[in-house]
C-alpha cells in the first residue's frame, strides 16, 4: 500500500440514506484516508440494497487504487446518477476494499449513528 493511504475499520455504525430511505447499514465500514483528503466510508456489498443500484457507464482510473465503476441510484421516483463507486479489483497495496461501495456525500446522506 502506499504510504499515503489507510484503510482502518470504521467504528460504529455507518448509513446511507436517499430520498429518506436507507440504502445501507453497516457495522463493517472501512474508513479510506488518502494524503489531505477527508476520511471515505466504504460500506461491504452485503450491506447495502443493491437491487436500487444500477451499474453506469462511468469509469475513473486511480493510480493508487486502479479502475473504479460507478453506480446509479434508481427508485420508482428518481435517478441520482453515479451516487457511488467502486473498486471491483484494486490493486494489491488496497485489497482491502474489493466488495464495498462509497458514496458521494453531496448525493447522499452518509453518516454515522
Amino acid at each position: 500500500m502506499t504510504d499515503h493511504i489507510t484503510i482502518p475499520k470504521a467504528p460504529g455504525t455507518w448509513v446511507v440514506r436517499a430520498g429518506g430511505a436507507v440504502l445501507a447499514e453497516t457495522r463493517e465500514a472501512l474508513e479510506l484516508t488518502e494524503g489531505s483528503y477527508r476520511p471515505v466510508i466504504y460500506f461491504p456489498r452485503g450491506d447495502i440494497a443493491m437491487a436500487l443500484l444500477e451499474r453506469s457507464a462511468t469509469t475513473s482510473t486511480c493510480p493508487w487504487k486502479g479502475e473504479a465503476s460507478y453506480y446509479s441510484i434508481v427508485t420508482g421516483s428518481e435517478t441520482i446518477t453515479d451516487a457511488a463507486w467502486s473498486y471491483e479489483a484494486p490493486k494489491d497495496g488496497v485489497a482491502r476494499i474489493a466488495g464495498h461501495l462509497a458514496f458521494y456525500p453531496d448525493k447522499v446522506t452518509v453518516e454515522q449513528l
